[in-house]
């Protein structure tokens, strides 16, 4: 059950008794990390918003931000990173229904979905061949997993990322992210009231799969994986749409007080929240619990993880409208209990009361544990990295080994397996934009949404590292045009208990944290998965930021290259920025191209930052430039040639104040250095866009021109780079393809074919 000796005898000294079977189960679900962040509590007191629900009225599903026109936004991400590495399609698929089902709960209409995805080398060599082979089996059907999910139930995924290093083989990354739309008056909660409300089972029959998830969640992966296989739910995106559609047209009645999703720990989480947040008591029959098998136990019926469920409560006398809208629409509705004003959850089975505990004892006296934390000797070297000792390269070479890199190269062999224009509402999808743009309906205001993270600069510095993620998800909706205003991160590390895993937790943490409050992006929702290791390691830090950002006027949203036709190419950046380690340190050229993850990131300043996304909005909304795109791995050579591959002949020279910092041609063209954005602009607004720019403190340097062409030029300290379109485009949108051209790996008896 994954509960300590001393956890066992708290639980004895609050009970002041012995638990039943079914209560001990109850408790260890909901004290595993997964359900009661007990290692991670303290920490994410940081967050201003985690510190307000922990000392106000608790944590609702999904945080909520107000977009204006009387709408509002709700997005949150969640780990289903365990149950996809044993069981990659579904563990993908069920990630991608329960996130959907906690934006649902907010009484908003999902309207778009996000992953990022991390696994181990996929190319030959880089990996024993065994390894290599698990790993394409595992990105192809966790890829397929939310494509077969996502598609079959009508939310649109816009956006991602996919990245690959060779410690996430053996324990795959799966952060599924939804976004959701309502109007104010839409708002609901899930905290029960009202003594004698009945209490409601909304969606599928309760199997036998996803027992002990949560636990499964808060554990490391061993050899064993194979044999945990149960502990991952079969998904039914059908009956997800009929849930969602039905969930929605029953809370438009105003009959339901209150309704959760019955995700981590099923039954047993939805009764307890509920219960604990409103200050109430439930008494549930187990009987009327619509199942598949009709033996199951109250232990299993409490601790199952089948999917497509939620719980409500509805207004006495009203649980019969509730019921019929459900019927209407296929989905199964029940009453299975009531609220009652003693704040003790009941449960019976077959008339034999299976638990009877405080809801209060379960949601809220998870023990917290403050871990030992140390530095890692790899960060205190990292601080003596000199980037003079990284190999000669030919600039032109190292830029298509980045391009062919599969973490840069072109992700168009994962999302053109996803429905990206579902409901209508995509106005820029994955490929197009540095972020995702939707337009919802109801308003002229448009969307910007992405999910981001870098591993490299996280574990070679965590607290840098966590700032980066922060600003680099921040610019890009900038790049936009929009104005970012939220936060939702997904935070995966290994054992919290060893030391300097806790440590980089702590690090990161903290520099998220610093990051979002400087931005005005404060941190509304999120999600933390521990004990991401196997018996090849523990994963490398990975806090994920979704970023969602807000436009004006969304038929003025930029694109990441202009349209077709010729102008000048400017780079703008902030001036305070202080490079060391000419920028390679922790870079994406030291790491893919020269097979050396060391070095310091270049830390971010953050007032600058927001200077930048000011700029890059007003840019926007004056309409003095065709595109914006931002600067980050593989540095400004990288960048340009993305614009270029778009249909451009760019030629620029990367010299002057703004690389006055580079040693080096490399150190120009590789240098990672935050603060960044490439512009797309008429040479004939090129003075009024110049004074805008002092006016926001920023820096402002023309570096060459766009034109109708196809290919890249680009020169710094008496080196060149010259590459011909086609082959660009070969190496960048082939990579991916021609690993997984061979087709899906077939898998039998636990081992790889």
């Amino acid at each position: 059950m994954g509960l300590t000796t001393g956890e066992y005898s708290l639980i004895l000294e609050l009970l002041g008794r012995e638990p039943s079977y079914t209560e001990l189960g109850m408790f260890a679900v909901m004290w595993s990390e997964h359900c009661g962040y007990k290692y991670s509590r303290p920490v994410l007191a940081a967050f201003a918003k985690y510190k307000e629900a922990l000392e106000g009225q608790g944590f609702e599903n999904a945080g909520v931000v107000d977009i204006g026109d009387g709408l509002a936004v709700t997005m949150k991400v969640e780990s289903h990173n365990h149950p996809s590495a044993v069981e990659p399609y579904q563990g993908a698929a069920t990630g991608v229904g329960g996130i959907i089902r906690d934006i649902l709960t907010m009484g908003a209409r999902p309207i778009a979905s996000l992953n990022s995805l991390r696994f181990g080398p996929i190319r030959d060599g880089e990996a024993p061949p065994d390894v290599v082979r698990r790993n394409r089996y595992l990105f192809d059907h966790v890829v397929a997993g939310i494509a077969g999910y996502g598609n079959c139930v009508g939310v649109p995924t816009v956006g991602g990322e996919v990245a690959f290093h060779r410690d996430y083989s053996g324990n795959p990354l799966v952060n599924a992210m939804c976004v959701g739309l309502l109007r104010h008056e839409e708002l609901t909660t899930s905290g029960a009231a009202g003594e004698g409300n009945p209490v409601l089972y909304l969606g599928s029959a309760t199997g036998r799969d996803g027992i002990h998830g949560a636990t499964f969640a808060s554990d490391t992966l061993d050899e064993e994986g194979e044999s945990k296989r149960p502990n991952v739910q079969i998904g039914d995106p059908f009956a997800e749409k009929q849930l969602i559609e039905a969930t929605l047209e029953a809370l438009a009645t105003g009959a339901i007080v209150a309704i959760q999703d019955m995700g981590a720990a099923g039954l047993t989480c939805s009764t307890i929240e509920m219960s604990a947040k409103g200050g109430v008591g439930m008494k549930v029959d187990l009987d009327l619990v619509p199942m598949r098998e009709s033996d199951m136990s109250g232990y299993e019926l409490m601790l199952s993880e089948s999917q497509e469920r939620m719980l409500a409560v509805a207004s006495r006398g009203r649980e019969g409208e509730v019921i019929a809208i459900f019927e209407k629409w296929g989905v199964p509705a029940v009453v299975i209990g009531h609220v009652t004003a003693e704040p003790l959850t009941v449960v019976t089975r077959h008339g034999h009361v299976e638990a009877s505990v405080s809801a209060e004892l379960l949601a809220d006296r998870c023990p917290t544990y403050e871990a030992e934390a140390t530095e890692p000797q790899s960060h205190r070297d990292a601080q003596r990295f000199d980037p003079r000792t990284l190999p000669n390269r030919d600039p032109a070479e190292a830029l298509v080994e980045l391009l062919a890199h599969p973490s840069l190269a072109s992700k168009r062999w994962v999302y053109e397996q996803y429905d990206q224009d579902v409901q209508t509402q995509t106005a820029a999808g994955p490929g197009s934009a540095d972020a995702a743009v939707l337009a919802p309906r109801g308003t002229q205001r448009g969307l910007a949404l992405t999910l981001d993270g870098n591993e490299r600069v996280v574990r070679l510095d965590p607290f840098v590292g966590g700032q980066l993620v922060v600003c680099e998800a921040a610019r890009n909706v900038a790049c936009t045009g929009a104005r970012p205003r939220a936060v939702t991160d997904g935070l995966n590390y290994g054992n919290p208990q060893n030391p300097e895993v806790f440590w980089q937790f702590r690090e990161s943490v903290q520099g998220i944290a610093k990051a979002a409050e400087a931005l005005g992006t404060p941190v509304i929702s999120g999600n933390v998965s521990f004990y991401n290791q196997s018996d090849r390691g523990e994963i490398p830090p990975t806090p994920l930021i979704g970023m969602l950002g807000v436009i004006e006027d969304v038929d003025q949203a930029l694109r990441l290259a202009p349209p077709v036709g010729q102008g000048a190419l400017a780079l703008l950046s902030v001036p305070e920025v202080e490079v060391r380690q000419g920028g390679l340190g922790a870079s994406a050229f030291a790491a893919l191209v020269c097979g050396q993850e060391d070095g310091l990131p270049v830390p971010p300043f953050l007032e600058g930052e927001v200077r930048l996304h000011r700029f890059l909005e007003a840019l926007a909304t004056r309409g003095l430039v065709a595109s914006a795109h931002d600067v980050s791995e593989g540095g400004a050579a990288f960048a340009a040639a993305e614009i270029a591959m778009a249909g451009h002949y760019v030629e620029a020279n990367l010299e002057g104040p703004a690389f006055a910092y580079a040693e080096s041609a490399t150190e120009a063209f590789f240098g990672e250095i935050p603060g960044r954005a490439l512009v797309a602009l008429d040479p004939a607004r090129l003075k009024e866009v110049e004074e805008l720019c002092a006016g926001h403190g920023l820096s402002m340097q023309l570096l060459g021109t766009y034109a109708p062409g196809d290919g890249l030029a680009l020169a710094a300290r008496g080196q060149s780079i010259a590459i011909d379109g086609v082959r660009m485009r070969a190496a960048y949108q082939g990579a991916i393809p021609s690993l997984m051209a061979s087709g899906p790996v077939v898998e039998s008896g636990g081992y790889v074919k």
